[in-house]
């Protein structure tokens, strides 16, 4: 997106409340709602023809319990650079792994419902996804590291403030400030902790998601 352009959003919810109270939200922070869908066949259909910057949709939505996730699929399949938010009432490991997987952790937000009713929080978690950001709920990332101890004892506590960090999607310039350290320090903790979990630089596969997935699936552990 472009600097000064004005953000474009579609929204995909199958409560039509939700969706004109989102509708609302948003243009009070100056985003322009393009398009406003029930359920992933027609949010599809709506994005073929005028694709967003960025798509705002239910985790569950219709025609069954998974439909936004498997929407969510087909659209980053369909259209790789479109940012994707999903909104959810619960805070659900499971959906955001399987985010992780299937979509990469690339221009992907992962936000409670009963969160986004902040404008400003709301406009700057879409910036970032636009971006190419990993925006993820900060209530899921701290209830799964209070369910007890997890296997990734091999790094340091700055390494697992990092690698936290890392799982709430943000860049190594958010890490850095965040942590009050450089980006040069923070650019070597990942690289270490990338080593102690053995993650090779050739793998086929995206380190930073691979160490986020780790990081979750221990903390469930």
């Amino acid at each position: 997106m472009t600097a000064g352009r004005t953000l474009r959003v579609a929204i995909a919810d199958d409560a039509a409340l939700f969706r004109e109270g989102l509708r609302l939200l948003l243009e009070a922070a100056g985003v322009e709602v393009v398009h406003q869908a029930r359920d992933g066949t027609e949010l599809l259909s709506l994005v073929d023809g005028d694709v967003p910057d960025v798509v705002i949709l239910d985790i569950r939505m219709a025609p069954h319990p998974e439909g936004g996730l498997d929407t969510a699929e087909k659209l980053r399949e369909r259209h790789p650079q479109l940012g994707i938010l999903m909104l959810s009432q619960y805070a659900e490991a499971p959906y955001l792994m399987r985010l992780l997987k299937r979509l990469g952790s690339s221009g992907l937000g992962y936000r409670l419902k009963d969160q986004v009713a902040d404008v400003e929080t709301l406009r700057g978690a879409l910036l970032r996804i636009v971006a190419g950001e990993t925006v993820v709920e900060p209530e899921l990332v701290d209830r799964l590291a209070a369910e007890g101890p997890h296997e990734l004892d091999r790094l340091s506590a700055r390494e697992m403030d990092v690698l936290r960090s890392m799982a709430e999607g943000h860049s190594n310039e958010g890490i850095a400030a965040e942590l009050h350290l450089t980006t040069k320090t923070v650019e070597n903790n990942i690289a270490r902790i990338f080593t102690k979990l053995d993650l090779p630089a050739d793998t086929t596969q995206n380190r930073r998601v691979i160490a986020v997935l780790r990081y979750f699936r221990a903390q469930r552990s």
